[in-house]
């Protein structure tokens, strides 16, 4: 009609031939897997694409990084920006000057985060990381936090974990108090104190509370303790078995695992598990 080959037109265009007689189609999931992206987006608004496809994956989506960025992108999915890198305290060698970790339960870390309530008061968080699992092992929400709950907070993970060997920590009233030292060091496990002014030799629980601010404190208001206690341990929860974690290959920390009724381990078959003996110590008071 206008006088122009297909052929100089297309050149002209920067496109190829073949689309002025194919109609682009789409996979038959592509409006499915568009609307589970959106909605998982919409949910954890500060969560990537390479995040966004794990989850989709442990739903049971098979699907590519590569598929996910091409649909956020077309969507107009925003991705967060990075945070900005802090310095390292290294050796010659190459290596941090902190303990690494190399087994569970070979180095826990605590830190506390503090919050407000919609009145305006405060409260505090003590979060206690498995260093080599990445797992949150507690979250302790209150008015006010002491050495005496410091130990308390132990004292219950002990039981139910084991004693690890080492305890990281930043030298806080709280963390340096005698009581707390002594009960530490009754119980069989070791301190770690990091320098003054060096919050990152202890880098795994700095990030840890960099991503609980990140993503739950920085968008939700609290109108009460009771409420801000039920929706932090809900995340604690959410973060430990499905979050996706970068470090650990885009899986959680500590999955949910079924097992069936039936298939008891061989050891219950057998008979009862020997009693696990611990070193008990009485928890000191802080006169």
């Amino acid at each position: 009609m206008l006088g122009v080959s297909e052929r100089r037109a297309c050149a002209a265009l920067g496109q190829h031939r073949s689309t002025q007689r194919k109609m682009p189609q789409g996979r038959d999931d592509e409006e499915r897997l568009t609307a589970d992206i959106v909605e998982l987006a919409r949910q954890y608004g500060r969560y990537g694409y390479r995040k966004i496809a794990a989850l989709l994956r442990y739903a049971g989506w098979l699907v590519n990084d590569k598929r996910v960025e091409r649909i956020w992108r077309r969507e107009g999915l925003k991705v967060p920006k990075k945070q900005p890198k802090r310095g390292r305290l290294w050796l010659g060698d190459g290596s941090c000057v902190r303990l690494r970790p190399e087994h569970r339960n070979h180095v826990w870390s605590y830190d506390f985060v503090e919050d407000r309530t919609h009145d305006g008061r405060k409260f505090r968080m003590l979060n206690v990381l498995d260093e080599f699992t990445h797992e949150s092992l507690a979250i302790r929400v209150a008015r006010r936090l002491k050495a005496i709950d410091v130990i308390d907070v132990l004292s219950d993970l002990f039981i139910a974990r084991g004693v690890p060997a080492h305890i990281r920590s930043d030298n806080g009233p709280e963390f340096v108090a005698r009581a707390v030292r002594e009960w530490i060091a009754a119980v069989g496990a070791k301190t770690a104190y990091i320098a003054p002014g060096s919050p990152w030799e202890n880098g795994y629980i700095e990030s840890f509370n960099a991503r609980l601010r990140d993503e739950l404190l920085d968008g939700e208001i609290f109108y009460s303790l009771k409420e801000a206690q039920i929706v932090i341990e809900s995340w604690r929860r959410h973060y430990n078995a499905i979050r996706p974690h970068e470090s650990l290959g885009y899986r959680p920390p500590a999955p949910e695992v079924f097992v069936p009724a039936l298939a008891a381990w061989p050891s219950a078959r057998l008979g009862p598990a020997p009693t696990a003996t611990l070193t008990q110590a009485s928890r000191p008071g802080l006169n």
